[in-house]
């Protein structure tokens, strides 16, 4: 891990894709390999936060992922119940703070339910802040702060000379650091409506193996690939 000691990205986002064509190339179910990524995350969370990363953000679920067939949607609602309960003891035991960033809409009950428990069992935790985006869109979440921020100046709480780019920060899902580093795995180079705002000028890494196959190994080398990069942030581009 010696390599690994400097240059840490402070808030890391991971695209988790490929659960279900991992599964597909195994002859299996999709909602198997949705499994299989599911039980690869809690060791991959560990190993993460025990690298100094201090924000993890994981695009659990998409708004649009709601188009796919409502067996498939089914199983991920019920996976997610699973691991709530079976690993919110372990996070709250690390001093990890857990937050949702997503529409609620159409979120099954019980699920949202499970995710209030989470989020105020967790709130005082000050090791390292996890965000699931469940239901989530970029697009979404840029629109709804925006609404919040005309709902304020309306109701002259907050005047149009008072709004900039932190503003906005404070009114999205969560208010969070800026990304410093994006994991798309499976090979796919696309961003897909995730962090939109958050990741201005965050790196970019797209492993090609599969998310259930995306192991610590995996993420040590998407980090020395991180510390390889010169970022830079406009004004300072050369």
């Amino acid at each position: 891990m010696a390599a690994l000691e400097k240059n840490i990205p402070y808030h890391v986002g991971i695209i988790m894709d490929g659960n279900g064509r991992w599964a597909t190339k195994r002859g299996l179910k999709r909602s198997m390999g949705h499994k299989e990524g599911a039980k690869n995350l809690k060791t991959l969370v560990e190993h993460i936060f025990k690298s100094g990363v201090k924000v993890l953000s994981l695009y659990a679920l998409s708004s649009e992922n709601f188009k796919r067939d409502s067996e498939e949607v089914n199983d991920l609602m019920n996976l997610f119940m699973e691991n709530f309960k079976k690993e919110f003891s372990y996070l709250k035991e690390q001093n990890i703070k857990v937050v949702f960033s997503g529409r609620r809409e159409p979120l099954r009950e019980d699920v949202l339910a499970s995710m209030d428990k989470i989020t105020k069992e967790t709130k005082n935790g000050n090791l390292a802040i996890l965000n699931i985006c469940l239901n989530y869109s970029g697009q979404d979440e840029i629109v709804d702060a925006t609404k919040k921020i005309a709902n304020l100046v309306v109701n002259k709480e907050l005047a149009i000379n008072e709004i900039n780019k932190d503003t906005i920060y404070h009114y999205l899902y969560q208010d969070l650091p800026p990304v410093d580093f994006i994991i798309r795995t499976s090979g796919e180079y696309r961003i897909s409506n995730f962090l939109l705002y958050q990741a201005s000028y965050a790196e970019y890494y797209f492993p090609k193996v599969y998310f259930p196959d995306f192991n610590q190994k995996e993420f040590d080398m998407a980090l020395m690939e991180y510390q390889k990069r010169n970022r830079r942030f406009g004004g300072n581009a050369k």
